[in-house]
């Protein structure tokens, strides 16, 4: 599935299918649909339909087991933490039972697993095709990995396709990004992200938009799931009540809690010096540069609030470092 403000960039691809380049790196800021379209790709490269410019066909045994999450000539590389999360870790990735699986799971991607696939990738293809490596997200992979993945990507077998996605592509080595193809995803249209945003029944698109800084995925997400927080958060600015602060109880609360924090100093600091905030929310303040400092601390916050930490305690942290007015 590809989203609709996608449409330019798939019909570019398609056009390639037969003669893609061996290493893709889709490259773009969070919430745009990067990785749907990387996996757009990688069913387009395994379909079995004669005709490629119907690829991906969905109907195919190539499409189906891939859509099954079961075919063997596609490989997903990603953190340890984030296949959890997803519930998309196969087998051969997911931990082993007893002692070890006790482990933190891993935010990094790990030379481990890029090793793994060389052996898949140097094996001929089970359907006589293409064989398909998805690194997500490419920044992720340590120094180690990254090494590893290098080499692979310096003498590519024959069939083999990468495909790299990465939310900051300058994080990653020269000499990655250099044997790769860039494919550059940004922030689509207003229009065509309200659109759907509103198709999604989300009320008030634009204000979601703009709160996610243009990217329709983050707005959906921050809408759903960010909405009971960030309404907390209104209540509690008003009175500086903690006690409003009653959907903050985990991490993703405390981490949403910093992320609307920091934005909304940055909305009174934007006020302050230009009349008008960039979320279309915040009033002018005298105080414009203890504004920004704060909205600078409130990074910082979200940095710590990936970490195990008492909530209520943290939120109320925060909350209590606010300028005054």
């Amino acid at each position: 599935m590809i989203y609709p403000w996608q449409h330019q960039v798939w019909d570019g691809l398609q056009r390639r299918l037969v003669s893609l380049p061996h290493a893709l790196l889709i490259q773009g800021p969070q919430g745009v649909g990067k990785l749907a379209l990387a996996e757009h790709l990688a069913q387009s490269l395994l379909c079995e339909a004669e005709d490629r410019r119907k690829a991906p066909c969905g109907a195919c045994d190539g499409c189906r087991w891939f859509l099954a999450g079961s075919h063997p000539d596609f490989r997903r590389v990603e953190p340890e933490a984030l296949a959890r999360r997803l519930a998309v870790g196969d087998d051969e990735e997911a931990p082993a039972e007893g002692p070890a699986s006790t482990r933190k799971p891993s935010n990094e991607i790990r030379i481990e697993q890029v090793r793994g696939l060389d052996g898949f990738l140097n094996h001929q293809s089970h359907r006589g095709g293409r064989r398909v490596a998805l690194v997500h997200p490419a920044e992720a992979m340590n120094v180690h990995a990254a090494n590893a993945l290098l080499k692979s990507l310096e003498e590519p077998p024959g069939s083999a396709a990468f495909i790299l996605v990465s939310h900051r592509a300058a994080r990653l080595a020269a000499t990655i990004r250099s044997r790769c193809v860039t494919v550059p995803v940004g922030i689509p249209p207003l229009e065509s992200a309200r659109d759907w945003l509103a198709g999604e029944k989300i009320s008030e698109p634009e204000r979601w938009l703009a709160y996610a800084s243009g990217a329709p995925l983050k707005a959906l997400a921050d809408a759903q799931d960010a909405g009971p927080v960030i309404a907390s958060l209104r209540q509690a600015l008003q009175g500086r009540d903690l006690e409003a602060l009653g959907a903050v109880n985990d991490r993703e609360g405390l981490e949403a809690l910093a992320e609307a924090l920091q934005k909304y100093a940055l909305d009174r600091a934007f006020a302050s010096f230009s009349g008008r905030g960039k979320y279309g929310a915040a009033k002018p303040s005298e105080h414009g540069l203890a504004w920004l400092r704060f909205a600078r601390e409130m990074g910082r916050s979200r940095q710590l609030a990936r970490h195990p930490l008492n909530p209520r305690l943290f939120a109320g942290e925060m909350l209590a470092g606010m300028p005054e007015d």
